[in-house]
């Protein structure tokens, strides 16, 4: 390649590149799939007049008015099933939550009226609705306000469980949700949401949509496989860069789809690297990674070198001091733990003292 063509090359990427946040790849998302589709609408708490507690709605009730951006009264369990109720008409409702510790006042709305009604009517009633907000720990809210949702709506049949980490995901993930015929529980990151992440052109455009169910893999690796979901992605690649410096190579996996899990991604990067550490924010009992480990045992246990790893939350409530609220969620450092475990290359506690 001459120079003047590799310069050339280089000023294309660097114009088809663009940074966004998180929150403004949801409100494109929702801009986008609102002006493409009219039965698609939003509702909850303060998402017109004050544009969203986190500004994902900003400016789409001035765009498309009261009738398809619904404030609602504080009454998860009454709007959530007035949602359920429209997408049995064949309308497209988006139903942000403030929190997802909310939608507990809606659970029985989500699973047992939107979850199950396409199974129970013989494939007669579709639900083409998603729930979405901030899932997970912020920063001291206490624990009724940190608990990821993740596991809970991921065992569920007949939900579809989305967790973006980048505004590429965010972008996608939301398009596909909303497009889809069945109901999808879309899991964001109230701490991601100021995050900038750099975008392709692909990735601004109006037909961009990411398939649900695909990982993606964000960094190669060949000694040791690392899960992750949502803002644990980021603390994955930062180990990952840790462990590079001291000569291991660490495979990052994106998850993206909760519900369902790309197993065979998971299992075809098992199967090279032959060490596993899932990282999730969650409790550990019953959580996404014990489900990962378990499908690796299942169909690639043959090619695991050393026992799998789970980097989880603790298991207790949420602390509300911020000294013990840290301790209880998954830190860079626990990540590096549990891989250089995995590749032994631990040093014994005798050792360093």
């Amino acid at each position: 390649m001459s120079i003047r063509h590799a310069f050339s090359a280089i000023r294309h990427l660097s114009s088809a590149a663009k940074e966004i946040t998180v929150r403004e790849a949801l409100n494109s998302a929702l801009d986008e799939e609102m002006s493409a589709d009219p039965k698609v609408f939003l509702m909850g708490e303060e998402v017109g007049e004050y544009q969203g507690a986190y500004k994902i709605s900003k400016g789409l009730l001035e765009k498309f008015g009261p009738e398809r951006v619904l404030d609602t009264p504080i009454t998860e369990a009454g709007f959530a099933g007035i949602g359920v109720g429209a997408a049995y008409y064949g309308l497209r409702p988006v139903v942000e939550f403030m929190t997802f510790n909310f939608s507990m006042q809606a659970i029985d709305h989500i699973i047992n009226s939107a979850a199950k009604s396409n199974y129970m009517s013989a494939g007669q009633i579709s639900v083409p609705i998603v729930f979405r907000g901030p899932n997970g720990a912020a920063a001291g809210v206490g624990a009724q306000h940190s608990q990821c949702y993740a596991s809970w709506y991921g065992s569920c049949p007949g939900l579809k469980v989305l967790s973006p980490y980048s505004s590429e995901d965010a972008r996608g993930l939301l398009k596909a949700a909303i497009r889809d015929p069945d109901p999808v529980v879309f899991l964001e990151n109230e701490l991601l949401y100021g995050e900038s992440f750099p975008v392709s052109a692909e990735v601004l455009d109006s037909s961009f949509c990411l398939p649900i169910g695909k990982a993606k893999i964000e960094r190669e690796g060949k000694d040791v496989t690392i899960t992750a979901y949502s803002k644990m992605v980021g603390y994955a690649l930062k180990a990952a860069e840790t462990l590079a410096k001291e000569g291991i190579s660490a495979e990052v996996i994106n998850l993206r789809s909760i519900r369902p899990l790309d197993r065979s991604t998971i299992n075809t990067s098992v199967r090279k690297t032959n060490r596993l550490v899932t990282v999730e924010e969650g409790f550990p009992q019953h959580g996404v990674g014990a489900e990962i480990c378990t499908s690796v045992i299942e169909e690639s246990f043959g090619y695991l070198d050393a026992p799998v790893e789970r980097i989880a939350g603790a298991d207790v409530p949420m602390p509300y001091a911020a000294n013990l609220e840290r301790m209880a969620v998954p830190q860079v450092e626990d990540i590096v733990r549990a891989a250089k475990r995995t590749c032994y290359r631990s040093v014994p506690l005798a050792a360093s003292a």
